[in-house]
């Protein structure tokens, strides 16, 4: 399936009140749980899409419009949010928000057509990429951290499921 915009943009404005409905006022052991040492925790993934909210998604989007691709996306850095552990969930919901919304409604004042989606730019490791790419990415990126969060909140509870665990694919990958 090739989604178009607005089914792109239907993900990407979801994305904040879903991650407020897991994650705000839950007991603080289930923010931090890791699956090892350069995995996220629920904190460290608001975190790091707020630093990608800054940085990554509506830059790379300007760069395709005004360069294409003669001018390589800059290299984002995926730790690049690094005190989310010292901030409480929270602010990081509600900013992350504002950042979305800010987001969203810079991509909606780009008028982008079907045709915008075919627009070349250059990824510093991929090479050539489009911006239908990008975008599909970015809905993609956000849903791959929604299921990391959970399926990390999953894992700390392997052995209190007890015999269930056979029954629970999050918890057999």
């Amino acid at each position: 399936m090739e989604p178009e915009l607005p089914e792109v943009v239907a993900v990407l404005e979801r994305t904040p009140s879903v991650l407020r409905a897991l994650l705000q006022d839950l007991p603080e052991p289930w923010l931090g749980k890791h699956e090892g040492p350069d995995a996220f925790s629920a904190r460290e993934v608001v975190g790091h899409l707020i630093h990608g909210e800054r940085t990554d998604w509506i830059p790379r989007l300007r760069v395709v419009l005004e360069h294409g691709s003669s001018r390589p996306f800059e290299p984002f850095d995926r730790k690049g949010y690094r005190d989310a552990d010292r901030v409480a969930v929270a602010v990081l919901l509600d900013e992350f928000e504002t950042l979305r919304r800010a987001s969203l409604d810079a991509l909606a004042a780009s008028g982008l057509t079907t045709a915008d989606l075919a627009r070349e730019g250059r990824h510093p490791d991929f090479g050539v990429v489009t911006l239908g790419q990008l975008l599909a990415t970015w809905a993609v990126h956000d849903l791959n951290h929604i299921g990391q969060i959970v399926r990390v909140m999953s894992a700390g509870c392997v052995a209190a499921v007890g015999p269930w665990k056979q029954y629970l694919g999050i918890l057999n990958r």
